[in-house]
């Protein structure tokens, strides 16, 4: 029999992925290469399903000979080995990301004299009507929480940003770029204490009720979600926190090892913070961490040291210790114009035989890319507050433009059509 290959990542399986099989089927016996976890997130958003769902689904249709995985989004190496007589995939793929994965496909088959089938687009539902449907209905507390832990398996870095609202929530959920070989996007959402406390126009002292921001955003969103917890508050207060965090699905909370009335991290010495001790640090985290009901929800200890000036070996000891009480990531801050000091503090981190996954904020390094943060051994960046502060100059530049030209007429030009907002927002019916 002649042997048929077929690349999918068969998420949300529709129609047209079983008339491919038919009719792929009919010139042989069909091999799936499902793409894996990491393939996918490598060019698109995280499957919904993870590999070993996908895999139970795929291998169980009708005319599916065998299922193998794809490791990446090049065909190439799964072609190499199976050497198939045909390879069928939708006419989608002459433009965008994966044109050139279409052509490495016709140079290898010709090696040996196969040939790239490309049938007709199938009318009916697509993935991409029913990834928008899913966005539009939401998502449940359960896939979100774990979705956080998935992508730290499938990306070596994982991209957050920070939303203050529903309306951020949505920039956060579906802006995205395309790349020569990559569609880029934000894969998770960061609830800032600094710009829900801003919005509100009061001090960011963990002061303010920030419930109906994760109402609001849990609404709009279905990417994972990482909480600042701020200090997490006394440890009794804490497993309080974990618990109702967990219900509403929140994939993570960092808390920052300081105590007493909470101030910004950058005012660094110039305003009065003092460190946790160690001991009730890591007891917080230890409480935390027992008062948790799922496996998926993360607590992840950020570490002051570099910010109150205590020095590194003090951060790295810190380190250690959270990592012994449970904590299932690290946060290490600093607020240098440079990355000097975060580099150093991954250089000597990467020398511990027990590691968790390595966040980052660079609000004051920004001029540090996110492949050189993942090159040192950063997991995770954070875009902490760059939609608010954004906002903001925007919308007093209109503001002045009206008072300064008794009218409208000039701002429109800074405004965007209120069809385009009213656009925005997804109808639930």
């Amino acid at each position: 029999m002649n042997k048929v290959y077929i690349a999918m990542s068969a998420d949300l399986v529709t129609p047209g992925h079983v008339r491919l099989i038919q009719e792929a089927g009919k010139l042989g016996d069909v091999i799936i290469g499902l793409l894996t976890d990491r393939a996918v997130a490598g060019y698109q958003r995280l499957p919904y399903m993870p590999y070993e769902e996908r895999k139970i689904v795929i291998e169980n249709m009708v005319g599916v000979k065998e299922v193998v995985a794809q490791e990446t989004l090049d065909h190439v190496p799964n072609l190499l080995k199976i050497k198939p007589d045909f390879v069928f995939h939708r006419d989608d793929w002459n433009t965008g990301v994966l044109r050139g994965t279409r052509q490495r496909v016709i140079d290898t088959l010709n090696q040996w004299g196969g040939k790239l089938i490309e049938p007709e687009p199938i009318p009916g539902i697509t993935s991409t009507s029913l990834t928008q449907a899913i966005r539009e209905v939401g998502t449940t507390p359960m896939m979100r929480q774990g979705m956080l832990k998935r992508l730290l398996e499938a990306k070596p870095l994982v991209r957050v940003i920070e939303a203050h609202s529903g309306l951020t929530g949505l920039i956060s959920e579906t802006v995205f770029v395309e790349t020569d070989n990559s569609v880029r996007e934000f894969d998770g959402i960061w609830l800032s204490s600094l710009t829900d406390s801003a919005l509100k126009a009061k001090p960011d002292i963990e002061y303010v009720d920030r419930m109906t921001s994760i109402s609001d955003i849990l609404e709009t969103t279905t990417k994972p979600i990482i909480f600042d917890g701020d200090t997490g508050g006394v440890t009794e207060h804490f497993v309080f926190m974990v618990r109702t965090l967990e219900r509403l699905g929140v994939s993570a909370v960092i808390i920052e090892d300081k105590k007493g009335l909470k101030r910004n991290s950058l005012f660094g010495t110039d305003a009065s913070q003092v460190q946790d001790d160690v001991e009730a640090f890591s007891q917080k985290i230890s409480s935390g961490k027992n008062a948790q009901v799922t496996s998926d929800f993360m607590i992840i200890a950020r570490i002051e040291s570099l910010i109150l000036k205590a020095g590194m070996d003090d951060a790295l000891s810190r380190a250690q210790a959270y990592i012994a009480a449970g904590a299932n990531g690290l946060m290490i801050h600093s607020k240098e114009p440079n990355a000097d000091e975060i580099m150093t503090f991954c250089r000597e981190y990467a020398k511990f035989d027990d590691r968790v996954p390595l966040v980052v904020v660079p609000s004051t390094y920004s001029q540090t890319t996110e492949r050189e943060l993942s090159e040192a051994g950063v997991s995770i960046v954070i875009y902490a507050n760059h939609l608010l502060r954004s906002a903001y100059p925007a919308m007093v530049r209109a503001a002045k433009s009206i008072l300064q030209n008794g009218r409208a007429a000039e701002a429109e030009e800074l405004c965007m059509p209120i069809k385009d907002i009213i656009s925005l927002i997804p109808e639930r019916t």
